[in-house]
């Protein structure tokens, strides 16, 4: 993938590997030209702006190498020099930042009442973004043209700030399970009509560019690692709250996805720590796992009168935030409790895998609900984990808007191809297509 994409900037051949740790250090044999680039680039794209004699110190890097790589970088467009700045002694030192108008790439994201699209530059500005209205029970091969043409629609919006040389290709996000070898979503809960669904390749058939596959709460986490820059420099596990709730999982420099692309069901972990399972043993679907459904039920049961204008679930969901926000108590019990659920469900992520940090993001977390699933959530991860007394969570809000599956999506283009890798990825690179 990264050769594919990185040769639209001519970055040259790039290592597919990856490195631990949170600090990228540069390595100076010519060799390994390419990956230098890259930790260059990242280490840019975390300060914002910054001095090569910086760069040198944060990566390991000779001064000699930095300086190198960065005329390089300035020559091709990717870096842009700001105002000098005065030093006590010596010359001045020009700060270098990222070009956003280098680089784009275009976001989709799939849901089963809403298509979204986006196109970000590559310091993270949205250029323009469109929507769609869909329904779950659309035939798939319309569904399959109504993305396409909304991904044509909002590339001819963008115009003239898209260069075709600057355009690295196309990120999707999808509702998972996903089979990232042979680009099929695999019968998503509530897109039946689906089946298994070879989406990747049939948008193929499109885009004369690459097409890469994510499920919507990794490519959140992308996207936030992306966007979100230092603030977002370590280990966390994103909850996306979409039609359902899934984990992005961001974990030793990179994003986790596991051996089928699959990591971070959520639902059955919630279903566990709650000890809801049926008779066989399998944990149960649980209802608050997809809150669109389950917290207009839950505060209508609780004696919440629902709009006459509602219709659909996610009317529904944002008539009930609303109320909470003005203080119903039906409403707020019920955006608690599911609350609480996801919370039991985030505090097994947070004794199995010892971080610290979890984001919260995703369609269905609004600013009507945002500080009922904060604080609830906070509350568990802090108060139960059994390493409690060793560190404190903090639960904190994306920096990515609603929109945060689309940006992620479009970010998964940038992070595969400038995100510097050193270890063996031999698992990504078996599951990604050419193209």
């Amino acid at each position: 993938m990264r050769e594919n994409v990185a040769g639209h900037l001519g970055t040259g051949d790039a290592t597919a590997n990856s490195v631990r740790g949170h600090t990228w250090s540069g390595v100076n044999q010519i060799d390994l030209g390419s990956f230098n680039e890259c930790v260059v680039i990242e280490t840019v794209r975390l300060s914002g702006t910054i001095t090569r004699g910086e760069i040198a110190h944060r990566t390991g890097l000779t001064q000699q190498s930095v300086s190198r790589i960065a005329r390089s970088l300035l020559d091709r467009g990717i870096l842009i020099e700001d105002a000098q700045l005065r030093a006590t002694s010596g010359k001045p030192r020009t700060p270098v930042r990222l070009r956003g108008a280098a680089a784009h790439a275009l976001g989709i994201h799939i849901d089963p009442e809403l298509l979204t699209a986006v196109v970000i530059d590559l310091d993270g500005a949205i250029v323009c973004t469109r929507t769609r209205s869909v329904s779950a029970d659309t035939d798939p091969a319309e569904f399959v043209e109504r993305v396409a043409a909304l991904g044509r629609e909002t590339l001819a919006e963008a115009g003239g700030a898209v260069r075709p040389e600057g355009f690295l290709g196309i990120g999707v996000a999808v509702p998972g399970p996903v089979d990232i070898a042979s680009g099929t979503v695999l019968g998503p809960p509530l897109m039946s009509a689906w089946g298994d669904l070879p989406l990747l390749y049939l948008l193929k058939d499109h885009f004369p560019c690459p097409v890469i596959m994510e499920k919507d709460s990794t490519a959140a986490a992308a996207g936030e690692r992306w966007i979100g820059r230092d603030r977002r420099a370590r280990d966390f596990a994103y909850l996306y709250l979409g039609t359902g709730v899934g984990t992005g999982l961001y974990l030793n420099g990179d994003i986790y996805r596991g051996v089928s692309s699959n990591a971070g069901e959520f639902g059955q972990l919630c279903a566990i720590a709650l000890g809801r399972v049926d008779e066989d043993g399998r944990p149960e679907i649980l209802p608050e796992c997809n809150p669109p459904v389950s917290v207009p039920d839950l505060a209508a049961r609780g004696g919440l009168r629902p709009a006459a204008t509602t219709s659909g679930s996610t009317a529904a969901y944002l008539a009930v935030g609303r109320a909470a926000a003005a203080g119903d108590r039906a409403a707020k019990a019920a955006v608690r409790e599911v609350a609480q659920a996801v919370g039991r469900g985030a505090l097994g992520l947070i004794d199995l895998l010892d971080i610290d940090l979890i984001v919260l993001g995703g369609p269905f977390f609004t600013d009507d609900v945002a500080d009922f699933y904060l604080s609830e959530i906070a509350c568990t991860v802090n108060e139960y984990p059994t390493a409690r007394r060793l560190r404190r969570v903090e639960v904190e809000p994306s920096v990515l808007s609603a929109g945060a599956a689309a940006v992620g999506a479009a970010s998964t283009i940038f992070h595969a191809t400038f995100t510097p890798r050193l270890r063996g990825r031999e698992t990504r690179a078996r599951h990604l297509p050419a193209g």
